[in-house]
């Protein structure tokens, strides 16, 4: 596992940096997901590089759209584009925008407006088994975007069409853009209602490298139905000051801040 730590570890500082560099915000909701995306990107995704519309590549929905700069380091590290490139993200004139764009290399679909990707997701993995393809959909989602109704609606209509070939993740670090989920909108319990809407669920340590891998390995958990990955996380993973704290949804690391937080990222194993 020690391939997909280190892609973790130049996804977070990547992140940092780019955030910083433009002043764009969300940098603790990047550190929470940044060891699922290292594990996809590193052991589980079947992509191209060199050829971006491969029919059988599996697509990836970043739903939480917001945290567009851990998406686009993981492309530049897997060879998507290069890493200079990140240099411009937020910039004026930029393709790396704070929110994914379907712009940049190796995005399926421009994301951002919470609530949307699975949905779309959803339909990419209908589209695939009405055409008898055998590539997978996965989308990350943040757990306050399942206050939106859109979601609920496409988990319906995911195990109603048997949607095998369709993985949700959830990034469940428990924190919001102004609260902690639990005083917003109530999630639990997750698992049963996912359950109950006729999905396979499992539950995991979202930054143990080797659950993730074992997990995402062992895909899909039954026919006949799509499954949800509830991946346990921290908000601000890998920064004392950032972990579990409101405060770094929206702030920007700058100055000692930012020279604070590269220094454990970068000491961090």
């Amino acid at each position: 596992m020690q391939e997909t730590k280190a892609l973790a570890k130049k996804i977070r500082i990547h992140a940092l940096q780019m955030t910083s560099r433009g002043g764009s915000s969300h940098i603790a909701a990047i550190l929470s997901m940044a060891d699922i995306l290292a594990v996809l990107y590193g052991r589980i995704l079947e992509y191209n590089t060199k050829s971006l519309k491969w029919n059988n590549r599996d697509r990836f929905i970043l739903s939480k759209g917001h945290a567009g700069a851990g998406l686009y380091a993981t492309l530049a590290e897997v060879g998507f584009f290069s890493t200079d490139l990140l240099k411009t993200h937020y910039q004026n004139g930029s393709d790396l925008s704070g929110h994914v764009s379907h712009k940049v290399p190796g995005v399926e679909f421009s994301t951002g407006s919470l609530g949307h990707g699975l949905s779309v997701a959803t339909g990419m993995a209908l589209a695939a088994k009405i055409d008898k393809k055998h590539h997978r959909v996965f989308c990350l989602l943040s757990d306050g975007e399942l206050d939106e109704g859109s979601n609920w609606e496409a988990i319906l209509f995911a195990q109603h069409h048997k949607l095998d070939n369709l993985v949700a993740v959830i990034d469940y670090n428990k924190i919001q853009s102004l609260d902690k989920v639990e005083n917003t909108i109530r999630l639990e319990p997750l698992t049963d209602k996912w359950k109950a809407f006729g999905w396979n669920v499992v539950e995991v340590d979202g930054h143990n490298h080797t659950e993730l891998l074992n997990t995402f390995s062992d895909l899909p958990f039954g026919s006949d139905k799509p499954t949800c990955v509830i991946a346990h996380t921290t908000k601000g993973r890998g920064v004392s000051f950032m972990e579990n704290t409101v405060l770094w949804h929206y702030r920007t690391a700058k100055d000692e801040e930012f020279n604070k937080a590269l220094a454990e990222l970068e000491n961090n194993s």
